[in-house]
């Protein structure tokens, strides 16, 4: 397979991810302001640090309200990470690709831009959050429901579940720091009942809490650490993600599971091992923020070796115009822009 073509299918996945994850960390703030008592204060500008926005944000708004952070976040197209920009790259990428991906993905990834992209777009974004959030989340499940069903099961589709599980093994990550910096009760609130509501929002949002509760029933900080990092059956675990990203990447390079023959399969083979070895009393022991700070670094290393390894197989001074970003020679456009964001996101979280 050409790398244009895998790049294209990579980001793609992972464009169509980045929305959808982008909406559940909306979700988080507005659900916590709907449930938590009167006494509670909307907080937003923390949003901002989590994506990885916050001087982009500070050069166009004011001060991070409601309105300002959805705003930013959903349809403004100047942001690149914002949910309308991620779907309309998704669909760029698609469409460079038609050739490869089946119609019924190019479809359902129209009707996704469709629906975020139109003039009621902000409207229903601000004023029927819940029910426009919750649509952008089931347009990304459909979105990958009809790729695992209507594509072979090959490298395309393996790229693209490659893309998909590593940005969201990134994405829950960042859910976790929403209950860092945003959920953080005082310290006399730890173990409270605000406190598990809190623990509860995160896992709705990360659509977890009924297997959540059928696993480890009653809620503790322990065990929602334990669930979103260490569980091998939940599709939103850290740890499953890798482990669904390293198959596929042996799928595609046909190196034997335990083995690695690039960078790539080294450096994610490294992860996953490290992350299944671990005990979630030891990274709550160690800090929760300090390790999630640490593995996104090493994701970040991760995709960096995915596009070096299977993307930068191209002449020097080719490139190609895509979402209006033009492609360097070593990591490509669309990488160098991921990983300029998490490189902003671990100096706004370190000052």
């Amino acid at each position: 397979m050409l790398s244009r073509v895998a790049d294209s299918l990579y980001w793609t996945a992972r464009y169509i991810e980045r929305a959808e994850n982008t909406a559940r960390f909306i979700d988080v703030n507005l659900q916590m302001s709907l449930d938590a008592p009167i006494t509670f204060s909307e907080q937003w500008e923390p949003l901002i640090a989590i994506t990885g926005d916050k001087e982009a944000f500070s050069r166009r708004y004011d001060k991070a309200t409601r309105e300002s952070v959805i705003r930013f976040l959903t349809i403004d197209r100047e942001n690149p990470n914002s949910i309308v920009s991620a779907v309309m790259k998704a669909r760029e990428n698609a469409r460079s690709v038609r050739e490869v991906i089946s119609s019924d993905v190019w479809e359902q990834i129209n009707a996704f831009y469709l629906l975020v992209s139109s003039a009621n777009a902000e409207r229903l974004a601000l004023n029927d959050s819940y029910n426009f959030f919750a649509d952008i989340k089931r347009f990304s499940h459909l979105t990958a429901g009809v790729a695992d069903n209507t594509m072979s099961h090959g490298e395309a589709w393996n790229f693209m579940q490659l893309g998909r599980m590593i940005e969201r093994a990134d994405n829950t990550s960042r859910l976790l720091d929403v209950k860092y910096f945003l959920l953080l009760p005082s310290a006399e609130d730890v173990g409270s009942a605000i406190d598990e509501m809190q623990w509860s929002i995160l896992l709705r949002s990360a659509t977890a809490l009924e297997m959540y509760r059928r696993r480890h029933g009653t809620i503790t900080p322990a065990n929602v650490i334990d669930f979103l990092l260490l569980d091998t059956e939940f599709p939103r675990a850290i740890l499953f993600c890798l482990l669904m990203a390293e198959q596929s990447l042996h799928a595609v390079s046909g190196t034997r599971p335990g083995t690695f023959s690039n960078l790539a399969e080294r450096r994610l083979g490294q992860m996953r091992s490290e992350l299944a070895y671990s005990q979630v009393s030891e990274i709550i022991a160690g800090g929760l923020h300090e390790f999630l700070d640490s593995f996104q670094a090493q994701l970040n290393a991760a995709g960096e070796a995915i596009s070096a390894t299977f993307f930068a197989l191209q002449s020097e001074g080719l490139s190609r115009n895509n979402g209006g970003l033009s492609r360097d020679l070593l990591f490509g456009d669309q990488s160098q822009g991921w990983i300029d964001r998490d490189r902003r996101h671990e100096g706004d979280l370190r000052q």
